[in-house]
């Protein structure tokens, strides 16, 4: 087994633990669980929301785009129709 497998192996292990110490918490204490998995849940989506913000707030805006000179030169498509 690789390390890679050992890693994969840990956080199987770890999820299926914590899939089961839910369940058991949810089953004891069911009230105070599934409201602080909304706060959490709800908590993580505007702290998304607000470092998207942040992000957009604080970053400066791109150079605008100017358009190229107009050369005084033919283009190579018109020397190729000559």
């Amino acid at each position: 087994m690789n390390k890679d497998q050992g890693i994969g192996a840990v956080i199987l292990v770890g999820s299926v633990a914590g899939i089961v110490l839910y369940a058991w918490l949810i089953y004891t204490f069911t009230i105070l669980v599934l409201q602080i998995t909304a706060f959490v849940a709800v908590a993580g989506i505007l702290g998304i929301a607000a470092w998207i913000g942040w992000t957009m707030a604080t970053t400066p805006p791109p150079a605008p785009l100017e358009p190229e000179p107009a050369s005084p030169e033919p283009s190579v498509s018109a020397e190729k129709q000559a």
